[in-house]
């Protein structure tokens, strides 16, 4: 049954990749694509990573940060690093020069070179890349695995295949107990808690930015939708303070373009000056689209008050414990069921309604500086990865 799942999973997927090679190669020449997608479905500049290291696979730019506690604690010669998107490569990149784009499963036959271990951070199921990993002798780990309450469901109805994917992980470092339950429930095994290891290592300010002499609202990692409703509340909140500065950091840089004509626009029709951080790194005007990547952390750094993004549209959220180190008062939308395991870790977080966010933003005099609670323990992961070396 086994050997009959892998070459009809196999065969399918190849398939599907022979039937969308136009549609493939057309999104190729898209800017947002132009490097992930001719690296993962073509292999354009993407030779094999060298054997015989330990293969890290993150799949965005927060869980490539993540990875970092673990990065450090490993000989930098045996690091291998993949991820499916160009934020995620742009963090990987720092780590070694063995940082490739992960190709689409039924490339991995010719691509995938034997490693002592694979190591997949949260949730990426690919069955080819565990299967040949291991049969190719690597020890395969998933860590940080969660199951939210949204997710769960659509896991459970296909089951079956997620049990086929579990008998190729040999160990799963879960963030909670209900996490661990799930999983199971799934067919993995070896699952161990360890909590989230984003709160393990949190990123450092990499530079100092001087702070202006006012209040610092930071609308952070936005997407689609929220930037209109930030900067509407951010309105309403100028009118009692007038010498107020907020700084917008749009989670894609794709849409860097896209928000600076919506800030342009709103500070005309507000009678606000605006920058954009790229052409001037001094903070002189009411709003400042930040436009460079890895900046966030050092506006963190500077915030009186976060508006968190990701959280106001059904994205899932984004990771509060970078804003919280430095004991911002943290507002976030309902929707960040993904960072629920952060979100119970934090103290002082304000969750409001879309509708409700400039009354709050009003009344952040009432705020409370966010606190850590608790933080996570990497280290029987790294003993694992350290007995294969």
């Amino acid at each position: 049954m086994e050997k009959f799942f892998f070459f009809l999973y196999s065969f399918l997927s190849f398939f599907l990749y022979v039937i969308a090679l136009p549609l493939l190669a057309f999104f190729s020449f898209k800017t947002k694509y132009k490097d992930s997608l001719p690296a993962r479905f073509f292999l354009w500049n993407n030779k094999p990573l060298k054997p015989h290291g330990i293969w890290f696979h993150s799949c965005s730019f927060g869980e490539a940060k993540a990875i970092k506690s673990l990065v450090d604690e490993l000989p930098q010669e045996s690091l291998r690093m993949t991820t499916t998107t160009y934020t995620g490569y742009k963090v990987i990149e720092n780590y070694t020069k063995e940082s490739r784009y992960l190709p689409f499963e039924p490339l991995l036959f010719g691509w995938l070179k034997p490693q002592k271990a694979l190591v997949v951070m949260e949730a990426e199921f690919w069955y080819l890349l565990f299967a040949l990993a291991q049969s190719r002798g690597a020890k395969t780990i998933l860590i940080n695995a969660r199951m939210s309450d949204r997710s769960f469901p659509k896991y459970k109805k296909i089951e079956w295949l997620y049990k086929q994917i579990f008998k190729h992980i040999d160990e799963v470092y879960a963030q909670t107990d209900k996490d661990k339950e799930r999983l199971e429930s799934l067919g993995a095994k070896n699952v161990v808690i360890t909590g989230n290891i984003k709160l393990a290592h949190l990123p450092d300010v990499t530079k100092e930015i001087k702070k202006p002499s006012s209040l610092v609202v930071c609308g952070a990692s936005t997407h689609e939708g929220e930037e209109t409703l930030i900067l509407d509340a951010f309105a309403a909140f100028k009118k009692e303070h007038p010498e107020a500065v907020l700084l917008l950091v749009p989670r894609h840089p794709e849409r860097f373009d896209k928000v600076a004509k919506m800030m342009e626009a709103f500070s005309a029709e507000n009678h606000c000056t605006a920058q954009r951080y790229s052409q001037n790194e001094v903070l002189s005007s009411d709003i400042v689209l930040v436009d460079t990547l890895g900046e966030l952390v050092n506006m963190y750094a500077i915030s009186d008050i976060v508006i968190l993004g990701g959280a106001f549209q059904p994205i899932g959220g984004h990771n509060a414990a970078e804003a919280a180190q430095f004991g911002c008062k943290i507002i976030s939308g309902k929707h960040y069921f993904n960072q629920k395991d952060i979100f119970d870790a934090i103290e002082g977080i304000v969750v409001v309604e879309a509708s409700n966010l400039s009354k709050r933003l009003l009344q952040y005099g009432l705020l409370k500086p966010t606190v850590i609670k608790s933080k996570s323990d990497t280290t029987l992961i790294i003993e694992s990865l350290k007995s294969v070396l």
